[in-house]
């Protein structure tokens, strides 16, 4: 049971490291953010894609490029959570969270999800940023380890487990 966290600022190492272990074969569960690019969507639009095969799910509203404001759909969020949760039982070896985000600082989102993960034996990597850094610490309990956000770094930490 191992436990490790990031801070992607923005970049998609997650969904780049989740690619590459898909072509070795390491099973992966959870999700990570969807490369697509729509230049009419804001900057903080998010797709996840549910890990190993997807779907994508769109887990912001659409405000529009010049909204300010929290985008979060947090119905959407539930739909990929429960995709996730269809799958936590079936045999993986890694969970990826893209982001420890406010739902899981607040008690919610995939918080579940990880803990499942870990009592299923698989390691844990979450990405998060510096607003919710210091919660994902308390919920890890100090079990977290830091790993430089470049897939090199994750993988190292991942075959080194």
């Amino acid at each position: 049971m191992r436990i490790a966290y990031t801070l992607p600022k923005g970049k998609l190492v997650l969904t780049e490291l989740s690619e590459m272990l898909r072509e070795e074969g390491i099973r992966t569960c959870g999700i990570v953010q969807a490369d697509s690019v729509n230049e009419d969507r804001h900057r903080c639009d998010m797709e996840v894609r549910v890990l190993p095969d997807g779907p994508e799910i769109s887990i912001t509203q659409s405000l529009g490029k010049e909204a300010l404001g929290c985008r979060l759909d947090t119905s959407a969020l539930a739909q990929a959570a429960a995709e996730v949760t269809q799958r936590i039982n079936d045999p993986f070896d890694l969970f990826i969270l893209n982001k420890f985000g406010e739902q899981e600082a607040s008690g919610s989102g995939f918080r579940d999800l990880i803990a499942k993960a870990l009592e299923n034996g698989a390691s844990v990597l979450v990405g998060t940023n510096d607003i919710n850094i210091e919660a994902f610490k308390e919920f890890s309990g100090g079990m977290a380890e830091f790993v430089e956000p470049n897939v090199t770094d994750l993988k190292a930490w991942l075959d080194n487990g």
